[in-house]
Parts: structure tokens; sequence; C-alpha cells
């Protein structure tokens, strides 16, 4: 490699600020671990948002490189599973939350974390996929392992214009399932239909603001991926069709979650708990094949919002988090 890269850093200035600006580090300045990987592309994910901001909460000490998802090809390697040139990717695991991550031109990571590149799969895709999309399909997972399928009825996705929203309605969608999606962007119906969604409805269908949330409601969907959480959350739970799921994975709506056990011991509702950041390396890597293969939506570049640069970064990173983006943002880092 290169004595100098590119990569996006965010400090800690001396009022105690913070700003992400791009810079130039030495080759020593990556942390240890046994893969060292050329990055191609990365992707924007709301926690890089996060990594970006003072009240964050998710980098612990300065400076540092966010950004949690990479892919691109090995340069050197001291573990036997991976050789120079192969092309591979990383997402979770404490990539751009403990460890420099993928908003960078190189990256250095334990050899644990890395997945070979699928077939079916380029570089690119991967990214566009990214953790959002890893979420998405791991959702879909867990549902159908709790018997969730296309013939029960109605699958609700929530947050749907955000990264594991979209990428929910493209993977059900392909899997046959009648999407329904809920926004609260009323300009975005074309966008979502074109994912894949049947309906589109409003975030005020799902919850309506209330104080307070009905235990029980009208059973209106055999199953749901929820990136939301919060009340919206609590009130969806109530409309979950007897013996159906819901995946939630997300907290733009908050952590607190005022429901009662009824949905669960009068309707037998489950609620699914998905967590990409340490998922299991085999369950990793066999669903990463899926998205390659069975999975893949016939037009994925139909979830990129825009593809931009290093340089762009700063500005996206505040899009995410005031809510301004529309799909997935995937950043290049090679031609």
């Amino acid at each position: 490699m290169t004595q100098t890269f590119q990569a996006l850093v965010v400090d800690q200035t001396q009022d105690g600020e913070v700003q992400a600006e791009v810079r130039s580090l030495e080759a020593g300045s990556l942390p240890a671990g046994e893969v060292l990987i050329r990055v191609a592309y990365s992707s924007i994910n709301y926690k890089d948002g996060l990594a970006a901001r003072k009240d964050g909460n998710i980098v612990k000490a300065y400076p540092f490189v966010p950004g949690i998802d990479c892919s691109g090809t090995v340069v050197s390697s001291e573990d036997g599973r991976f050789s120079a040139g192969q092309a591979v990717l990383v997402t979770g695991y404490g990539l751009g939350v403990s460890q420099f991550g993928g908003f960078s031109e190189y990256a250095r990571v334990p050899a644990d974390w890395v997945v070979p590149l699928p077939d079916g799969l380029t570089l690119k895709e991967a990214m566009i996929y990214g953790t959002a999309g890893f979420t998405a399909a791991l959702s879909l997972y867990r549902l159908e392992q709790n018997g969730v399928a296309p013939d029960q009825g109605k699958v609700l996705v929530t947050g749907a214009t955000g990264g594991v929203g979209g990428a929910a309605i493209a993977l059900l969608n392909k899997q046959g399932y009648h999407v329904v999606a809920s926004s609260g962007k009323a300009d975005a119906h074309d966008y979502l239909k074109a994912l894949g969604a049947a309906e589109v409805i409003s975030r005020e269908e799902v919850y309506d603001g209330a104080e307070s949330i009905r235990p029980l409601g009208k059973q209106l969907w055999q199953a749901a991926v929820d990136p939301v959480g919060g009340k919206p959350l609590a009130s969806l739970l109530s409309q979950i069709a007897y013996n159906g799921s819901v995946a939630v994975s997300g907290l733009t709506a908050g952590t607190k979650l005022p429901t009662t056990v009824l949905p669960f011991i009068l309707r037998g509702v489950s609620l699914l708990g998905i967590d990409s950041v340490f998922c299991p390396y085999d369950t990793r890597v066999a669903i990463w094949k899926r998205l390659g293969s069975d999975w893949k939506p016939e037009r994925l570049e139909r979830l990129v919002e825009r593809e931009i640069g290093l340089a762009d970064l700063p500005t996206a990173l505040e899009d995410i988090l005031a809510a301004r983006s529309q799909g997935r943002t995937i950043v290049r880092l090679a031609d």
C-alpha cells in the first residue's frame, strides 16, 4: 500500500466540538488486524451519522475513522482463509465503532470479520446492501424461521424510505410477499412502489401520535419489519395478527416501548430482535450468499439514491440524521 492514504476523520476540536473532514493518514495509523483491505466502496448508515456527532455515543476516542461497512480487495493477509487480490466485504462487529472503519482508502481488520464476496455480487452491489440490506435480510431470515410465509397475509415495512426499509421491501417482494410500506414522506409513493410495495400508507395509519396506545387493535398484518421502534412499534404490535411476528432492528423513534403483554399472551405475537453486528459468522456468510442468489432483487440499483466520494461525506452524514435521505448512499473509494 502507499505510505499515505485518504480517509474521513472525525476529531474533537480544542473547544470540545466534533468535526468530520477528509485527511491524509499515515499507513502506520491503521489499527491491528490480520487482513489489510484496499477499500473500493462503503455506504452510509444511521450509525455512521451518529459517529460524526458529539452526542452520538458511538465514538469513544478521537481521532477516528467511521464507516460500518466496506468492500474491496485484500492487499495482504496473515490468515490462510484470505489471499491477496481476493474480493471481500466487512459489515458489523467493531468496524467504524471500535476500529477504524470503511470511510477510508484502506482498512485493516481482524480476519474473523471478513466475508468473501459471494458469487452474484460485485463490490459495489455488496455496498448497495451494506449493513442496512444485511439487516433487512436477517429480518426476513428470522421471520421465515418463525413461520412467516407469502400466503399468510400482508407484511408491513415501517420507515420504508430508509436503508433497512427499502431493502426489506425489495427482498420481500422478490420472495412473493404482499408488502405494505409505511412512510412519512408523501412524495415517496412512486419510489416505494418501484421497490416492490403493493400498497403505501402514511406513518399515521400505524401510529397516530396518541399518548395512550391501545394494547390490542384490528389484526392487519401477519408480520412486520420495523427499523423504527418506540411508540410506533408499540402501536404496530397491537395490529399484528394471531401468531404473527415483528422483526425490530432500529430505534429512530426512541428506545422505550410502552406496550403490554397482551399481544404476546393473547395473540401469540413474537417480537424478534435483529442484531446485525454480532450475527454468528456462519449465518452471516449464508445470508450474504442468498443476497447474491435467490434473494437478489432484479434491479438492486433502485435502492441507490446517490453515489458520492469522500469529500461529500460530511454533508451526507448530516442528511441521514435529518431524514433527508431516500434510499441508499454509497461511497466510492476507488475507481
